[in-house]
């Protein structure tokens, strides 16, 4: 029976928190609030949980271009390979906020991500995602939810998104009303920058 939870942003209840911590530790899948679109997600560690999300989106897990929700950039080094200053700096600047970074992945890679020379890193300005995976202790894995049919409501109302989704998934975090854009993907990988998707980040950040 999936569980629907309403965490507030301001101040997320950290029993309510640990709920959700407790679904992923179980390998869990969770559909949760960011400062763009609602994400769908899992514990990185957990292989089985990442099956699960890549079967609901119709990919081959080795072949998904799933991103990772991380707290801050502070573990930024167990993921990925070292990163000039410029590059560090840009990240500085733009996070936490609606991007998603591409930057080349290194040996410590989850398992089912070993062979994938890149990896998304995102770090949403929303505390509530943010508390979860600081609380986790690792990142997780995120794919926006999307609709087939255009009837935005669906993907932004969390009480809509759990009617959709209750069948799919094992909580559904009520963090108020969704964005409707999704993150600006920014591809710092070949050690220069190109925009793969303008979403709601502003590139002034450049």
């Amino acid at each position: 029976m999936s569980q629907f939870i309403k965490i507030y942003e301001e101040n997320p209840n950290q029993k309510e928190i640990d709920k959700v911590v407790s679904v992923l530790k179980k390998g869990g899948l969770i559909i949760y609030p960011t400062d763009t679109v609602y994400g769908l997600g899992c514990d990185i560690t957990n292989t089985k949980a990442l099956e699960k999300v890549a079967k609901i989106k119709g990919v081959k897990l080795e072949k998904s271009k799933f991103s990772f929700i991380c707290n801050d950039l502070s573990h930024l080094s167990d993921y990925v390979r070292q990163i000039d200053q410029s590059t560090f700096k840009l990240l500085k600047r733009a996070l936490p906020g609606p991007y998603t970074f591409i930057l080349e992945g290194n040996n410590n890679l989850p398992k089912a991500f070993k062979k994938k020379k890149n990896v998304g890193i995102r770090v949403p300005d929303n505390n509530i995602i943010r508390q979860i995976v600081k609380t986790l202790g690792n990142p997780i894995v995120t794919t926006s939810i999307r609709d087939e049919d255009e009837v935005v409501e669906y993907t932004t109302d969390p009480e809509l998104i759990f009617e959709k989704w209750q069948d799919k998934v094992d909580l559904v975090i009520d963090g108020g009303y969704g964005d409707v854009f999704a993150s600006t993907v920014i591809d710092l990988s070949q050690g220069t920058i190109e925009i793969i998707r303008e979403g709601k980040g502003s590139l002034d950040i450049l």
